[in-house]
């Protein structure tokens, strides 16, 4: 589904391309209360703090997966919206560290219909030791559900 992707110990990055505009990906990513309805593995989102233009600023998510259940909360940073929509970990369960954005760039060929690219980066440092095989195949599913249901959910949202 992406057009590339990367993969490093501690980063991967994911890229693809969204029919719709940059405000129309941003408004998706930052709608945290809609991942359990694109996202399977999330079971539960609350925002516990907004920033002063309402958006979510720090949110707690349940997330089940491989056998296991996480509970963790991510501080947002809005501060370049809404090219780029990014987080890090405040507290979790599973793992020790959590960073990544969505970074989004107008696409549009002139004359065209909208389109943005998206780039997606992710790193994660388990507190739990996973066999390397098991670290990937999870990396995998979050890369999945992150890009390719991404996308899918803003067209969605766009053609509506």
């Amino acid at each position: 589904m992406s057009d590339q992707t990367t993969s490093s110990i501690e980063r991967r990055v994911a890229s693809t391309t969204v029919q719709a505009t940059v405000e129309q990906c941003f408004a998706v990513g930052i709608d945290v209360q809609s991942y359990p309805n694109w996202i399977e593995s999330l079971t539960e989102v609350e925002i516990e703090s907004r920033n002063a233009e309402g958006k979510p600023d720090r949110v707690r998510f349940e997330a089940s997966g491989l056998g296991r259940r996480a509970s963790y909360v991510l501080a947002y940073d809005l501060g370049d919206a809404p090219a780029v929509l990014g987080w890090t970990l405040v507290t979790g369960d599973l793992a020790r560290a959590i960073e990544g954005a969505y970074r989004f760039s107008d696409a549009t060929e002139e004359g065209g219909q909208p389109a943005t690219f998206v780039e997606y980066e992710l790193s994660i440092d388990l507190a739990v030791p996973l066999p390397g095989y098991v670290k990937r195949r999870a990396e995998d599913k979050i890369m999945e559900a992150a890009l390719r249901r991404f996308k899918q959910e803003v067209e969605r949202v766009a053609s509506s």
